[in-house]
């Protein structure tokens, strides 16, 4: 999860001469940094550099990615005449530098492991786009559902339609797989989760022209995980919240899953990651369809030496299950 960034030294050798939409725009610097945890962790999958973002930016939304504060948009979504305005025609042609991205790091990679493109959820990006920054209560998204719910069922349907688009060009461009993050499911009731995440994170699944390519869904908090495994998608993301052997008995093995190891377990010592690590694997239980993962982002002060033991701790713990 978010394997390129701020606790690779290499990575902010790059990030120090170049601010972050430059390194996403920027192919060469989005491949660059890209691989460089393939070559430094060890992981057996990249993740492209991107940001999730980069899609109402591309709809004409100033976007400022604030190193302190994170992203901000100058003017966030108030009313249904915004909506309107958004640039959605041209939205592959927009995002083409994240195409050549892709292709970059194929090369690259050469194929010594797959690549997962993503994208966020129509009601995380949403989010971003109504509260125009990170929040911490989210009283602007919601006030929005609950008093225009035409106008954000609106706006979800176009993010909806854009991101089908958008994945459907990585996967053409060579993503091996493709991720949906919902980070902000957790915020909704389940009522409201179905109305404004679920049946739109549905319809990106059953129009998406996969060729095989692996469709990853992590909606973080979620806890009906009985409906999550009814979507078109081959593996469900859990946070670390909950146990994963749990999830799979509650799918009854319908989906692989992702996860979850608290991204935090990384700050401990060596034996209690060990410890951590043969936890998950052991709830996991026996038998294919698990992909091991954090449960969310990993940190930006996480020790490298930490991760690299970490991978090497899966490698070696994952054989004997």
């Amino acid at each position: 999860m978010r394997q390129a960034g701020r606790y690779l030294p290499e990575y902010r050798a790059i990030r120090e001469k170049h601010d972050f939409l430059t390194m996403c725009k920027t192919p060469e610097l989005a491949s660059e940094v890209t691989v460089q945890p393939i070559d430094i962790i060890g992981t057996d999958a990249a993740i492209l550099f991107s940001d999730i973002l980069v899609i109402p930016e591309a709809m004409g939304m100033k976007l400022d990615v604030i190193e302190s504060k994170g992203p901000v948009f100058d003017k966030p979504i108030r009313d249904v005449r915004q909506i309107d305005d958004l640039e959605t025609e041209n939205i592959v042609s927009n995002l083409d530098y994240v195409l050549q991205a892709v292709k970059m790091t194929k090369e690259k990679l050469n194929n010594r492991v797959p690549l997962i493109g993503f994208s966020g959820s129509p009601w995380t990006l949403a989010t971003y786009m109504v509260e125009g920054k990170g929040s911490k209560n989210f009283d602007v998204i919601k006030s929005f559902i609950y008093n225009e719910p035409e106008a954000a069922h609106k706006l979800l349907r176009i993010l909806a339609d854009s991101i089908v688009k958008y994945l459907n060009a990585k996967i053409g461009a060579g993503c091996d797989a493709v991720q949906i993050f919902d980070t902000w499911a957790s915020i909704l009731s389940p009522t409201d989760f179905e109305e404004f995440s679920l049946q739109y994170i549905r319809y990106i699944c059953e129009n998406l022209e996969t060729n095989g390519a692996p469709v990853i869904v992590f909606a973080k908090g979620a806890n009906d995980f009985g409906k999550l495994a009814e979507l078109k998608c081959d593996v469900l993301g859990l946070d670390w919240t909950r146990n994963i052997g749990k999830v799979r008995e509650e799918i009854d093995g319908a989906k692989a899953l992702q996860g979850n190891l608290d991204p935090t377990v990384l700050f401990a010592p060596k034996e209690k990651i060990k410890a951590e690590t043969e936890r998950v694997l052991r709830n996991y239980g026996e038998g294919a369809g698990h992909v091991f993962n954090l449960g969310h982002g990993i940190l930006p002060k996480t020790p490298v030496e930490n991760t690299k033991y970490l991978v090497d701790c899966v490698k070696e713990l994952s054989i004997k299950q």
